[in-house]
């Protein structure tokens, strides 16, 4: 599947310190995935060196297109999930 990087990606990883060779690493590989139902959006979490990043997006079959990226903890991830906020994508059906 295809990567598509926006400018605002690229901005925002750039302003952040975050490497698009290890976003995209966590888009492609990432285990955790999340349905994100404020958003509307997919959002895949996973390491960058020593932070736990968050980067929501949307998918087709044919590409992925990140939206940003942020540095999030594991008490926010839980508290999502347990409000509802977040749903494990494996338990959602036609997000797209």
């Amino acid at each position: 599947m295809k990567i598509e990087w926006t400018d605002y990606l690229r901005y925002k990883a750039t302003l952040r310190g975050f490497d698009l060779g290890i976003i995209e690493s966590i888009l492609k590989f990432s285990p955790e995935r999340y349905f994100d139902s404020a958003a509307g959006r997919r959002a895949a979490v996973g390491r960058h060196d020593d932070k736990l990043v968050i980067v929501p997006y949307e998918a087709n079959e044919e590409v992925i297109v990140p939206i940003t990226i942020h540095a999030i903890t594991r008490q926010q991830i839980n508290f999502r999930i347990r409000i509802g906020r977040f749903i494990h994508e494996q338990n959602q059906t036609n997000i797209l």
